[in-house]
């Protein structure tokens, strides 16, 4: 059996995924796209804030409390892979995925929720 310090240390060691999510409207097809160093955070920063009322972004938050929860879904869509490689950066390699993702799901404007280009959250 694991000590307290033993599972503690385990925890701080552990790798945070980083990456691109969204937040559909299965509904409308309408996107929230994100990217984060800590993806499983900000879904769950989503999740609740939505849930609770209050999320920043009003499109997104009427369009929930009029549908329901049932009709939203939040996803992973890509990972950072990370690498050993010298002169590997996380961020950059983020930035590179936020392009990619961007250019296929067009989440500006009618086709989704997002306001801006602007989609890096922590």
């Amino acid at each position: 059996m694991k000590t307290r310090k033993e599972i503690h240390q385990e925890y701080k060691e552990r790798v945070i995924p980083s990456g691109v999510f969204q937040v559909k409207n299965t509904a409308s097809g309408k996107v929230l796209l994100g990217s984060s160093l800590n993806l499983e955070g900000s879904l769950n920063r989503h999740r609740f804030m939505l849930k609770i009322g209050s999320h920043t972004n009003k499109m997104l938050q009427k369009d929930w409390d009029e549908l329901g929860s049932e009709h939203f879904e939040f996803e992973i869509l890509e990972e950072v892979k990370l690498r050993e490689a010298p002169g590997f950066n996380l961020s950059d390699e983020l930035t590179l995925l936020e392009m990619i993702w961007l250019e296929k799901l067009q989440p500006v404007g009618d086709g989704g929720y997002n306001l801006n280009a602007r989609i890096r959250e922590a």
